[in-house]
């Protein structure tokens, strides 16, 4: 976190060796093994079932934040999930207001009293709001971002953050402010990122819902190596703040969530058409308030395995997925091993080029002020520093890449319902790594290269769910990217909800922080 220019270069040519968090953050001793918090009745509901009982009157506003509030506080010291939390008499003083306003008749949508906390790369006014970066430490946002602004009139009280690496880069959740994020069943390993705070409350619980963004696998990567489900979804399908309108990121905004169904419900206030988002997609976002449920029996799916080599995995993790997809195999669905045809290497080299354009376009301020790049993580000085070596015509041939890519996996899909692949090319690694140097035997060229399985999804455009899949002989999860077509939301959930239906992960298998109550 403190290094200089020249030791971050040094790093991502994979010339350091040990690159720890450490010193540094002064979090980096994982904490001790503790006894597990016996789960109340109403932290163990699912948010649907939260968001009826509330509804109907069965549970106050009032008594669901108190219960909240309590198990964060015995909880969150373990894990830093959880930021910027704020005051509890302020919160309470919210949930007595959405309990007024239920014993009128009235209620703001399905969030109505629950307690949610906003991934820190989201402004919500009056809320800390860091990205993770010491640049902005102190900085208080003063308006809500246009998903934020959803959630809110949807009902939700706001009780903090969650917590994200600098400027979301990187899938380790760790930064100098806040220091780390530690994984819900072993917090000595990576949380995962960049919406790894998001996905570790989600897991123990400290949330009912969680809101999470997506380059190149922060809400896949997170929730499998937590045994919860995210959704990264079509480019437009939920608008999105952005300094350009007409040249967007390929990052996302989506849910994440204990279930399938509770994804839809969340994604169902995220998604909808809104004009300042102009390439944002039309419709209401209501579509996605039921999962649809049909006959599964014939679907035909593609397991990508490690994409011909492209996308190595450490010994263990296609074992687990493999494993996995006898259930789809129970549920009628032909499964076999196949991906796209196209040459992936070069769909990897073009996503560096538009990566470093797209994220160092925003930091690029930041770097021309030589006291502020000092404050800079190397990750994010290598994304400027690539984008500072392009032209507009490698952008463009870079653009064009990207074009054919999708067009291999749009013919695919006449071919595939599905593609199915790893959420992570590896278990959960230590804490305080930055990420890792070597992977199945091969030296990392940059700092994500270990994320291909998921950033050469990101460059299809393609919807992809991610669930869980099960664990590693040491305990540790994986997930399942459930890809559709582009824009074939519906279809992900409905085949996740089937298979979650059948295999029940979040419920079999809770982390050891947390034992649930034995009538869940």
């Amino acid at each position: 976190m403190g290094e200089d220019i020249d030791q971050g270069r040094r790093t991502f040519l994979g010339l350091a060796t040990g690159a720890a968090v450490g010193g540094a953050l002064g979090a980096a001793a994982a904490p001790p093994a503790a006894t597990a918090f016996a789960l109340s009745e109403t932290l163990a509901m699912s948010g649907g079932e939260l968001s009826q009982a509330i509804q109907a009157r069965r549970i106050s506003c009032v008594e669901v934040l108190r219960e909240y509030l309590k198990h964060i506080e015995r909880c969150n010291p373990k894990v830093n999930a959880l930021v910027a939390l704020e005051d509890p008499d302020e919160l309470l003083g919210q949930a007595l207001e959405r309990d007024t306003q239920l014993a009128r008749g009235q209620t703001l949508g399905v969030l109505h009293g629950i307690p949610h906390a906003v991934k820190d790369l989201q402004p919500v006014a009056g809320l800390r709001f860091t990205q993770g970066s010491p640049l902005f430490k102190d900085f208080v946002a003063q308006n809500d971002s246009l998903m934020v602004a959803r959630l809110r009139a949807a009902g939700a009280i706001f009780i903090g953050k969650t917590n994200t690496p600098e400027f979301g880069l990187g899938s380790n959740t760790y930064n100098a402010v806040y220091g780390i994020t530690r994984n819900a069943y072993d917090p000595a390993r990576s949380a995962g990122g960049s919406s790894g705070g998001a996905a570790v409350a989600l897991a123990l619980r400290m949330l009912p819902f969680a809101d999470g963004s997506d380059y190149g696998g922060s809400l896949r990567n997170p929730a499998g190596w937590n045994n919860v489900v995210g959704f990264r979804t079509s480019i437009g399908r939920t608008p999105n703040d952005a300094r350009d309108v007409w040249l967007p990121s390929m990052s996302v905004v989506g849910p994440m969530a204990r279930s399938v169904t509770d994804a839809a419900l969340l994604l169902s206030v995220q998604a909808g058409y809104d004009a300042r988002a102009p390439l944002s997609i039309e419709g209401e976002g209501t579509a996605f308030r039921r999962v649809p449920e049909g006959a599964l029996k014939g679907r035909r799916i593609a397991f990508g395995a490690d994409l011909s080599g492209h996308a190595p995995c450490e010994p263990g993790v296609l074992e687990v997925c493999r494993a996995a997809l006898r259930t789809f195999s129970a549920l009628g669905c032909h499964v076999e091993e196949a991906h796209p045809d196209y040459d992936l290497e070069a769909v990897w080299q073009a996503l560096i080029k538009l990566r470093g354009w797209q994220t160092g376009s925003n930091l690029l301020g930041y770097y021309n002020d030589p006291a502020k790049r000092a404050q800079l993580k190397p990750e994010a000085l290598y994304e400027i520093e690539t984008g500072l070596k392009l032209s507009a015509y490698d952008i463009s041939a870079a653009s064009v890449v990207r074009s054919e890519w999708y067009e291999a996996t749009r013919r695919f899909f006449e071919r595939y319902d599905f593609l199915i692949l790893p959420t992570a090319q590896m278990f959960p690694f230590p804490a305080e790594e930055h990420w890792p140097q070597r992977l199945a035997g091969r030296q990392m060229r940059t700092y994500h290269e270990w994320m291909k399985g998921t950033l050469l999804i990101t460059m299809t455009g393609s919807p992809s769910l991610a669930v869980p899949a099960g664990f590693s002989r040491e305990g540790l999860p994986m997930g399942l990217q459930i890809i559709a077509a582009n824009r074939r939301e519906l279809d992900c959930l409905a085949l996740g909800h089937a298979y979650e239906e059948a295999s029940d992960w979040v419920r079999l298998r809770p982390p050891p922080l947390v034992k649930l109550p034995v009538s869940t």
